[in-house]
């Protein structure tokens, strides 16, 4: 696991490390711009041979005195070097106008603000030092109206965002509009940066793969100021990325039998509806429970029976079947919802499953059919649940959130994804997996995770039916061996994901649970 930090936390520890007398503000400036020129030539070596042109853009804050930092660096290696300054140089910090001041004695500075600014034709490098994590409020439109023009790649050439491209939330991902009635895409309107590169400093924060991340934060490298220390106390960590899965979470112990790697139960929908529990229970067998079964209604038993093998089969016909079922206390994982119907029999077989006080995953319908009284199933849930809501399922079960979340971001630190699933798992009382390109998983103590199918991870090809599916599986399989409910969400969560990179554009559902051994061997399983 990897940390991800607010701004708020971000600037605790910079602040802590500046008041112990470990480093001096100037001191994480130099680096900071180091990291930056750094992360441009790792990038794009050609770009060490000059003669090259960059125009850097300097924000009224210390995300300004980085770019000056960085001007004077690439000045020093010979490039030719334009600097825009939006602000008045004498209200600067005193560490960002120490280092205006040591940039003006090389090179001039323009001012922007008329709102006609244009970007200066013909550089090789767009270097967007405006704002950087701390933005509280949209770009004025003097900034937009030069990103407006950076945005155009083919008049300003590769561009590098300091920190987080400007005008994009860092606690969110989202762009900060100054109107909440605005439909203008932020990027054709120059409210938010279109980096192809982001350097950011000693943690990614939030905004790096929340929200809008998955397109204004195609690549990001984390550059080392010398922050060793760890959060001050009066903080917390809000989330960490689930960042790998490591082969301890999945090898099985030698000599164990079947029975030791639990028994996972999926229900399934009628005749015609079988597949999404078929594809769970396979995901399921694949990631390690000892056995699986389904639980069918008799119309559909042919049509399992037909298809299944390794995975048993019970006709389960209604909630008192299943109730004789889970007397068998050997299943210690039940999946429901996966195509059984919004209908009285799933809400009922619910109500059975989680008075068994079994680990239980909670999908699809199983979560729609208590659209009309959300608290009614949240009386019910316990502590090793998981509910897995995708966008239209989480609205239904938690409108309030889902219209916070909808709503524009007009102010910094905007409302997120991590905020909405920290409020629903909280009021569940259980795991809330909220699926999407960011995936957050959240406890109801207030834990939060992040799985990022972004940048080198972005897996598009899973926006395909039965996906859900899939995870719900992976999900009760790792709860049979014994994961606690949030572990077995977050692992379950990065296994889809690699899955879906193993195998590659063309991706069924039908294809991830197959991808699962050739993971495992990467991992040394």
């Amino acid at each position: 696991m990897a940390e991800l930090l607010t701004s708020a936390q971000m600037r605790a520890i910079e602040g802590a490390a500046i008041a112990s007398g470990a480093v001096t503000g100037l001191e994480l400036m130099e680096r900071a711009g180091r990291g930056v020129v750094e992360a441009i030539f790792e990038t794009w070596p050609d770009l060490q041979i000059v003669p090259h042109r960059a125009v850097i853009l300097c924000g009224p804050g210390n995300n300004g005195g980085d770019g000056f930092v960085i001007a004077r660096l690439l000045r020093d290696w010979g490039w030719r070097v334009e600097t825009y300054l939006y602000g008045d140089p004498d209200k600067l910090p005193p560490d960002a106008r120490a280092n205006y001041l040591r940039w003006c004695e090389r090179g001039p500075v323009e001012r922007i603000g008329s709102g006609e600014d244009a970007l200066p034709r013909g550089a090789d490098l767009f270097v967007d030092a405006a704002f950087g994590t701390g933005l509280t409020r949209a770009t004025p439109p003097e900034v937009s109206a030069f990103l407006a023009s950076a945005n155009h790649s083919d008049l300003a050439g590769l561009q590098v965002a300091v920190d987080m491209p400007s005008g994009l939330c860092s606690d969110s991902g989202r762009p900060l509009l100054a109107d909440e009635d605005d439909t203008v895409d932020p990027v054709v309107s120059g409210q938010v940066g279109a980096p192809d590169l982001v350097v950011t400093f000693h943690r990614m924060k939030l905004g790096h793969v929340l929200g809008e991340a998955y397109r204004l934060v195609p690549r990001v490298v984390i550059k080392d100021i010398g922050l060793d220390g760890p959060l001050p106390s009066e903080t917390q960590t809000v989330v960490a990325r689930v960042a790998t899965g490591g082969a301890g979470d999945f090898r099985k112990g030698a000599g164990a039998h079947k029975y030791a790697h639990g028994h996972a139960v999926v229900l399934s929908g009628p005749q015609g509806r079988s597949g999404a529990a078929r594809l769970a229970a396979r995901a399921a067998l694949r990631v390690g429970a000892g056995l699986v079964t389904v639980g069918a209604p008799p119309s559909a038993m042919d049509e399992c029976a037909s298809q299944l093998t390794a995975v048993m089969l019970r006709q389960v016909r209604d909630a008192m079947a299943l109730d004789e079922l889970l007397q068998d206390q050997r299943l210690n994982a039940l999946c429901l919802g996966p195509g059984m119907g919004v209908c009285r029999d799933t809400r009922e077989m619910v109500e059975v499953a989680l008075a068994s006080g079994r680990a239980s995953v909670l999908d699809a319908d199983a979560l729609t059919v208590f659209a009309d009284d959300p608290e009614a199933l949240f009386g019910m849930l316990h502590g090793n649940c998981v509910l897995t809501p995708h966008a239209g399922e989480f609205a239904r079960l938690f409108p309030d959130l889902a219209e916070k979340l909808a709503g524009a971001a007009v102010q910094g630190p905007a409302w997120s994804k991590v905020d909405a699933a920290r409020e629903a798992a909280a009021r569940a009382g259980c795991v809330v997996l909220f699926k999407g390109v960011d995936t957050v998983i959240a406890a109801p103590d207030g834990g939060c995770r992040v799985n990022a199918a972004t940048g080198d991870r972005a897996a598009p090809w899973l926006a395909t039916a039965g996906s859900g599916d899939v995870l719900a599986g992976l999900i009760t399989g790792l709860l049979a061996r014994g994961k606690m409910a949030p572990d077995a969400a977050a692992l379950a969560a990065w296994l889809h994901v690699e899955c879906a990179l193993e195998f590659g554009p063309g991706l069924i559902a039908e294809d991830l649970p197959e991808m699962l051994p050739q993971v495992f061997r990467r991992l040394g399983v």
